[in-house]
């Protein structure tokens, strides 16, 4: 059986992921998540989750908001779970520290626009 259409509860998955890794990265640094692969790795999963969550947003709700270049978020998604041998840290890190934060502020409104 198939899930149900749940847009809301992956924005808000979306949205804890996103600020488990704002909160990392203001304390941390590339090197220190590169000296214990649990906690890098665990960086790779949240990115996944944010991924994964847009993924599983319906078509139609992706095509109302083009704020957000899902397609983007999507294919990173793909290399993280498939290509998990071609990731590159610096490139990682560089999405955590630079898109995450400019994508937290739309997916908090785009949750407001869904709760109302």
């Amino acid at each position: 059986m198939r899930e149900e259409i749940r847009n809301l509860e992956r924005l808000e998955h979306m949205l804890e992921a996103i600020n488990v890794l704002i909160n990392y990265k203001e304390s941390h640094s590339l090197e220190d998540a590169q000296a214990d692969p649990v906690v890098y790795f665990g960086l790779v999963k949240h990115v996944e989750i944010i991924g994964e969550a847009v993924y599983k947003l319906t078509l139609d709700y992706r095509a109302r908001h083009t704020e957000v270049n899902w397609g983007d978020i999507e294919r990173m998604r793909h290399v993280l779970v498939h290509g998990y041998y071609k990731i590159r840290p610096h490139q990682l890190w560089q999405t955590i520290v630079e898109d995450i934060p400019n994508l937290k502020p739309i997916i908090e409104r785009l949750i407001q626009v869904e709760k109302n």
